[in-house]
């Protein structure tokens, strides 16, 4: 089935809209929830409650695209799950490394307008990542959105490990660099 067909079934509250995307996009949703929460059954309890995220939220979205829509709630239902039950105490996944990765060239935590901040730092951030080329783009999404391992990602692009960890040092840097350039305070 093609996303807009999925959509109708979820705008028809048809219970097989369910099934379909979990069917669909089910193993993508499942990977993002396994390497932020590093526990099968986390991410499977995830994965479901993005299933049942989407059945509420669809009929006031009409996405044109499942997978990033999906991935999106995945990705933040993953995160408050692994807040709420401490998940470095059970082993963990990729968010702690990537969150460490990236302390440096994003503002911290405390700052007094966060809010407002948080919104003009991510759209620093997209406008630099689009002016990236593609492979390094590629590179740094799947670690710091999807939190793949460095491993993973360079199998992925049959690039070695060395390559990815160099890229996303330089990356990193560029980051930082941008986002001082654009008065995002760090």
């Amino acid at each position: 089935m093609t996303d807009q067909e999925i959509v109708a079934l979820y705008w028809a509250r048809d219970e097989q809209a369910i099934a379909r995307t979990a069917e669909r996009f089910g193993a993508y949703c499942r990977k993002i929830a396994m390497n932020l929460l590093g526990s099968a059954r986390d991410a499977e309890e995830c994965e479901n409650d993005t299933w049942l995220a989407a059945w509420n939220s669809m009929p006031q979205n009409r996405p044109q695209r499942l997978a990033p829509y999906l991935g999106r709630i995945t990705r933040n239902l993953a995160l408050d799950l692994r807040d709420r039950r401490s998940a470095a105490k059970r082993g963990g996944g990729q968010a702690e490394a990537v969150l460490e990765e990236l302390s440096d060239c994003l503002p911290a935590a405390g700052h007094v307008a966060r809010e407002v901040e948080s919104a003009e730092t991510a759209r620093a951030v997209s406008a630099f990542l689009r002016e990236l080329p593609e492979e390094a783009r590629n590179i740094f999404l799947r670690r710091y959105w999807y939190c793949d391992a460095t491993a993973d990602i360079a199998r992925r692009y049959r690039v070695s490990e060395s390559k990815v960890r160099v890229t996303l040092h330089r990356t990193r840097q560029k980051l930082k660099v941008y986002l001082e350039k654009e008065g995002v305070v760090l």
